[in-house]
């Protein structure tokens, strides 16, 4: 819609130097000409507001600098091709207006007829309607002015989200055993919860269940996986569902609620199906992330447990749980150094006596045999089978043995074992050992939830051990950072176009009649993302950018238009209402043209539209109400600002001629 405002304005003005009698050359020429300047200013007021994009930073950046540039391109092309393509074809295609009423049966005519009859009643109409405002305007601008502040009420009430939630048709659901589990009961625990699953979604919803279990057998998986595995009592289960399927949400919430109760020993959360919420996440298995760092581990450990304790408290949270679980099974063995010296053993002895037989060499000291048949190196690796290892006894009668010793000795002699548990997995971050709450939200905005949540750690920053440090990180932060970025660049935006419009308007008067009408922008844009229940997002605030450039190109052909006829007969209120009158076939063609091409955005249509929906409504909902603005606001301030001298003959004239409007 946007790409066609400038050729729609172009031959718009030629039509009407066409009605108003003049030849096809000269109506061409001169409508062309009329409208060149306001609509390059336009044109690059749309332009300029996405300067701003190219300074932001994080994922925003990458998001919206490609969106930024080809939103850019496009526009200076549209205005190169209605300056030359456009007049070009209007030569060959339109036809001097015949003003002698001709009796048709043609139906494609006679709707025509129709429609223009109808359209002028209505402009008509908005021409009583504008007269009333305009000479009414000390009443009118403040009143409309505080419609628009108490539109920013509804605020709070929008909640804040980093990105929409796309509804993917997969839910990616982990679960964790005890620490320690072995894979076989992993294994089983698993087909039990497939079970379960298949129970409770129909076979006409669900397409498939993959299931992958314990840790990758690769070290470079593991650091490229985002599912936070720590061992093998770890499981992912992929869920796909068919097309026609209940909402992906639901279906989440209800797995959650039942699935966590008929399995109570059992850690069960869900992880980003969909790649936009991997990628948002940065790697991190959780959208939220707590992170408390420091050395003291078990002072550590207890603040973390007080802690996910209070958040449990706050509505909206899910999925709550710490990713380094204490209750790895540990067998601590504890040797007496003089039994060991008096036999000839070190403690190193023991421990690779110990490692050979647990797990083998290859990994400390690579043993290989060169095959003199063919000439090629095999590893050998030395290692007690599992099944000879089935109890502590077992342990304790492993040989321990030494070169110097003077005999072999079991580990029994020398060394005894208590039980105990430990970390499950070892986390740094930035060298610090750090422990980590994860969770998610549910029903909720993530701006409400970080309110509550950071409420929380900082009225517990006084419990912390000394040396250590809690960071609310995840999706959090890189809001915290997206959102500030985007709200400078639109303050930042609209100083740009402003700007622009001085040097192009030789004024500084000007420039703020024109945009006057972006708070009544924005007040659409709140007033429609609240209307639609649509929580305010990058992409909505990435719309707002948008609207400001499109809201402002409309003002500029009704204040261009004002100033020039102001100039003809020096009558400010005047000029006001016919530049109203003249612009507000244009101004309605362009607006509904860019809103019409909005709509499918809006709606969400096609695989993942949730995630630039509110870029498409925050648009519409700023376009609407600027429209208004600018055929009914912007004239008003337009006559409040220039009509500072006494009223005229002509003035006078025309406030009788318009005085029925208000009466």
């Amino acid at each position: 819609g946007i790409l066609v405002d400038d050729a729609t304005v172009t031959i718009e003005n030629i039509e009407r130097y066409l009605e108003e009698g003049h030849d096809l050359h000269t109506s061409i020429l001169e409508g062309a000409a009329q409208i060149a300047v306001p609509a390059l200013v336009s044109t690059l007021c749309i332009c300029i507001v996405f300067l701003p994009m190219f300074f932001l930073s994080g994922v925003a950046k990458y998001l919206f600098v490609p969106l930024a540039e080809a939103v850019v391109f496009a526009m200076l092309a549209s205005y190169v091709l209605s300056r030359t393509l456009v007049p070009t074809l209007a030569m060959y295609l339109l036809r001097m207006k015949d003003h002698s009423f001709r009796p048709t049966r043609n139906p494609l005519t006679l709707f025509q007829r129709g429609f223009e009859r109808g359209f002028e009643r209505v402009r008509l109409q908005y021409q009583l309607v504008l007269t009333t405002f305009v000479y009414r305007r000390f009443l009118f601008v403040p009143v409309f002015l505080l419609m628009c502040a108490s539109g920013f009420l509804l605020l709070p009430w929008l909640g804040q989200d980093f990105f929409p939630t796309i509804d993917s048709g997969q839910m990616r659901l982990h679960f964790r055993a005890r620490s320690g589990t072995r894979i076989e009961e992993t294994a089983r625990i698993c087909d039990l919860i497939d079970k379960s699953i298949r129970e409770k979604i129909p076979p006409s919803e669900l397409e498939s269940i993959v299931d992958n279990l314990g840790l990758p057998y690769s070290s470079i998986n593991t650091a490229y996986g985002n599912n936070g595995v720590i061992g093998t009592s770890d499981g992912d289960i992929l869920i796909s569902l068919k097309a026609g399927h209940r909402p992906t949400a639901e279906l989440t919430a209800m797995l959650r609620k039942r699935l966590n109760m008929e399995f109570p020993g059992t850690i069960i959360f869900f992880l980003p199906a969909d790649m936009v919420t991997q990628i948002l996440n940065f790697g991190l298995p959780a959208p939220l992330d707590i992170q408390v760092a420091g050395n003291n581990t078990e002072g550590n450990r207890k603040f973390t447990d007080e802690l996910l304790t209070q958040i449990r408290q706050i509505p909206g949270l899910v999925d709550l749980r710490i990713q380094q679980p204490f209750d790895l099974p540990k067998l601590h063995i504890d040797t007496d150094r003089t039994k060991a010296i008096e036999g000839g053993f070190t403690q190193r002895d023991i421990a690779s006596s110990l490692l050979v037989a647990l797990s083998g060499s290859f990994q400390t000291t690579p043993t290989f045999f060169l095959n003199p048949a063919n000439g090629i190196n095999y590893s050998v690796v030395t290692q007690s089978p599992q099944y000879s290892i089935q109890s502590i006894q077992d342990l304790m009668n492993v040989p321990v043995s030494a070169a110097g010793a003077a005999k072999k000795e079991i580990l029994g002699d020398v060394s005894t074992v208590s039980r105990g548990t430990t970390m499950a997995a070892v986390y740094h971050y930035n060298i610090q050992r750090v422990l980590d709450i994860f969770g998610s939200v549910e029903g909720r905005d993530l701006g409400g939830a970080a309110t509550d949540i950071t409420r929380v750690v900082d009225a517990n920053r006084k419990n912390l051990p000394r040396g250590s440090t809690v960071t609310i990180r995840g999706q959090i932060d890189t809001m915290r950072t997206s959102y500030s970025g985007l709200l400078a660049g639109l303050g930042f935006a609209i100083v740009l176009v402003y700007l622009l419009i001085v040097v192009n308007f030789q004024s500084w008067l000007d420039p703020m009649i024109i945009i006057s009408a972006l708070p009544a922008a924005l007040t659409g844009i709140v007033l429609f993302l609240f209307l639609t229940h649509t929580r305010l997002s990058v992409p909505a605030l990435m719309g707002s950018i948008m609207c400001m450039g499109v809201a402002t190109a409309n003002s500029i052909l009704v204040v261009a238009f004002a100033r020039e006829r102001m100039d003809h007969h020096s009558d400010a209120l005047q000029a006001a209402i016919e530049a109203g009158y003249t612009r507000f076939r244009p101004v309605l063609m362009t607006a509904i043209a860019m809103i019409t091409g909005m709509i499918p955005m809006a709606m969400g249509m096609g695989e993942g539209g949730e995630q630039n929906a509110p870029l498409g409504r925050a648009v519409i909902g700023g376009l609407m109400l600027a429209t208004v603005a600018t055929l009914l606001f912007v004239p008003a301030v337009f006559g409040l600002i220039h009509n500072r001298k006494k009223p005229s003959a002509p003035e006078t004239a025309a406030r009788g001629r318009m005085e029925p409007a208000y009466r």
